[in-house]
């Protein structure tokens, strides 16, 4: 059991390709109000996100990046970036100065290769090798900062961030 956290994590492997993962509690202060919240949304066919925050905002923001990044996609015949998602869910976030609450973990893979950031409510961003965010991130850190290292392939990048989201 997870407690009464949200956690989304991530995990840039080396073998050219990002784990992301998310835990499936929805909670209201300490009520958990549903078990099942998809947290882990789809951008396009190479970027996905995991949310933390308010389950509507995450929602809908995706979902919109999502639509916007298919249109991208229609206009330009290619697939999109992952920075090309990352700076629509930075700008859109932006203009709203936290007051849409999304917490964002968005990874993908694209022609530039692997890349996994974090997108905060106010809009600032970081990229990083591993990230969490949510409520349970600290604890989740601390599991990715004791297993993490160089040259992680697959299968141990998917066990890091289960114990992650387990921590």
């Amino acid at each position: 059991t997870v407690g009464n956290r949200n956690i989304s994590s991530g995990i840039n492997a080396e073998y050219g390709g990002v784990v992301l993962g998310a835990d499936t509690r929805a909670t209201g202060g300490s009520i958990v109000c549903d078990l099942n919240c998809e947290k882990i949304h789809y951008i396009a066919d190479n970027v996905f996100c995991c949310g933390a925050g308010t389950a509507a905002d995450t929602e809908f923001t995706t979902r919109m990046v999502s639509s916007k990044m298919e249109l991208l996609k229609l206009r330009t015949g290619r697939e999109g970036r992952v920075i090309s998602a990352l700076r629509m869910l930075k700008q859109y976030l932006f203009r709203y100065q936290g007051y849409v609450s999304a917490a964002l973990v968005l990874g993908g893979v694209d022609v530039t290769g692997p890349a996994l950031y974090t997108v905060y409510p106010h809009g600032s961003t970081d990229k990083l090798p591993y990230v969490t965010m949510g409520s349970g991130s600290l604890a989740a850190m601390s599991v990715f900062e004791d297993g993490y290292k160089l040259g992680l392939d697959e299968e141990a990048a998917k066990k890091l961030v289960r114990d992650a989201i387990r921590a």
